[in-house]
């Protein structure tokens, strides 16, 4: 499933055709050879040990029925800076990459690859695999490992995805398919143009015309749909606001400013909220976005210090710590947590040694060589709580009467309350999925911001939430595609005399 651009609804298109395989019965798993993404999720191998792949693939693997598995998103990438990222194989990081040095590791890791997805097919009856950014990224062709080098590899029917929502997507399929190489053409056999609103027979002429000009058929036409928002693979495919916040439960609405910081991680943590009704999250930079909020959350991020100097320089900082000196909670989340501390020492990602924090914690935070990922479970409000850790930072000072915010079976304490009671901090991503920690705390915030008329819904259920929303996308693939030609794709390939179309790749 390849895209004409990043967000054009691979990931989603993917989980779909692998929601609609599985309820057929099929034994189906996802593949995406090369992730870069700062929202992963944590794998816990049959050792104990965990590794991380890309949110989006432990989606999709949810949607075929089955546990994340390391093998689904072999390389993952990190961004730390504009140029840098740490790069993930098989679960474990390996080191750092820039632009520089990243084709030639690419050339390294694509045997690994390709032999990753001939394992799982000999595992799988089908395996649906997820191209990255898009296929016709024609000066990163030579050595490509992700989009049509995979699919040239192993014999790969492939279909292009086309967001008709940002426009010119008709130009911008038949751009795709043109610019590929005779080779590469030759496997591209369909197109599915996603996010579509209004009267399909407006749009027919134009698919008659592509098919024309192209020879092949377009398979489907995805109705945009307010209720696709979960998981997303990225945050800038978030709008403003997240999800379709429901009428409250009480009189009043809950109103909760989550920062956008530059290498912000993890951002599917702020979805559990929003999936309360009532509740309006809103991603922001804006200063008065976070004076107007109840809750302020600072998310995890793959930067921490570099990101904290950000909200410095912007002036964010000391809004931050205006609002949480006036008693209105505030919430910090993994790297959003350790930059609530009075300092931070870290020599493992930025090397800056020790920097101040906003100094709303009393902790401070050191970053070890060795990075935490695992999953986790505790105690919360009386409540259990589960989620999962991938972060470098430790707690290495905290006062013995501070308050933990979540208790661990052993007794040990994790993240931590203010001694005044309305800044929580804690390295669990996933937390607020728990149904009964949720509820407890968001009724704890209503209460320190002062919004006595809001009430929390008894029902939410988020884990349920999320299978409807995977069977949803199931169902868009049933009801909007022609699932008879995707199964001929599967069973037989590409069709034999699929035209070339000029001028092809350089």
């Amino acid at each position: 499933m390849a895209g004409t651009t990043s967000d054009a609804g691979k990931s989603v298109v993917t989980a779909g055709i692998c929601r609609w395989l599985y309820r057929r019965g099929v034994k189906v798993a996802p593949f995406k050879a090369q992730n870069m993404s700062n929202n992963s999720a944590v794998v816990v191998t049959p050792d104990g040990a965990g590794g991380e792949i890309g949110r989006a693939q432990a989606m999709q693997a949810a949607a075929c029925g089955l546990e994340p598995d390391l093998r689904f998103n072999p390389v993952l990438l990190k961004p730390e800076a504009d140029h840098r990222s740490q790069i993930v194989v098989l679960g474990r990081p390996v080191g750092h990459t820039d632009a520089v040095t990243f084709p030639d590791l690419r050339l390294r890791l694509r045997d690994l690859v390709f032999d990753t997805l001939a394992d799982l097919r000999r595992e799988y009856d089908v395996v649906v695999c997820e191209g990255a950014g898009s296929p016709t990224e024609i000066n990163l062709r030579a050595g490509d490992m992700v989009n049509m080098g995979l699919a040239r590899a192993a014999q790969l029917p492939t279909i292009v995805v086309g967001d008709i929502d940002r426009g010119g997507v008709f130009a911008s399929l038949y751009g795709t398919l043109a610019l590929l190489d005779a080779a590469d053409q030759a496997l591209l056999a369909g197109f599915i143009i996603n996010k579509f609103r209004g009267d399909l027979e407006l749009l027919r002429p134009g698919i008659d015309s592509l098919t024309a000009l192209t020879g092949r058929p377009t398979l489907g036409v995805l109705p945009w749909h307010l209720d696709v928002w979960l998981d997303a693979e990225d945050s800038l495919a978030y709008g403003r606001t997240l999800g379709r916040p429901g009428p409250p439960a009480g009189r009043q609405w809950l109103r909760v400013a989550v920062v956008r910081l530059p290498h912000i991680s993890n951002a599917t943590d702020a979805e559990a909220l929003a999936a309360e009704p009532g509740v309006r999250v809103r991603l922001t930079i804006e200063p008065a976005e976070l004076d107007d909020a109840d809750l302020v959350v600072l998310p995890g991020t793959k930067s921490t210090v570099e990101d904290l100097q950000w909200l410095r320089r912007t002036g964010l900082a000391e809004v931050i710590g205006a609002h949480a000196a006036a008693g209105r909670p505030l919430l910090g989340i993994c790297g959003g947590f350790q930059m609530l501390a009075d300092f931070i020492h870290d020599e493992v990602e930025s090397r800056r040694g020790r920097v101040p924090g906003l100094g709303l914690l009393p902790v401070e935070i050191s970053f070890a060589p060795t990075k935490t990922v695992t999953r986790s479970q505790g105690t919360a409000f009386g409540e259990p709580v589960r989620g999962y850790e991938i972060h470098h930072g430790q707690v290495v000072r905290r006062p013995p009467e501070l308050a933990p915010l979540i208790t661990r079976p052993d007794g040990s304490a994790e993240g931590a309350v203010s001694p005044a009671g309305n800044v929580f901090g804690t390295h669990w991503h996933g937390a607020f999925e728990s149904d009964g920690f949720r509820r407890r705390f968001l009724t704890r915030v209503a209460h320190l911001a002062g919004r006595h008329g809001f009430t929390v819904a008894p029902d939410t259920r988020f884990t349920a939430l999320r299978e409807r929303t995977l069977d949803l996308l199931g169902d868009l693939i049933e009801e909007h595609v022609d699932t008879d030609a995707l199964w001929r794709l599967i069973e037989h390939g590409p069709p034999a005399d699929l035209a070339v179309i000029p001028p092809g790749a350089p």
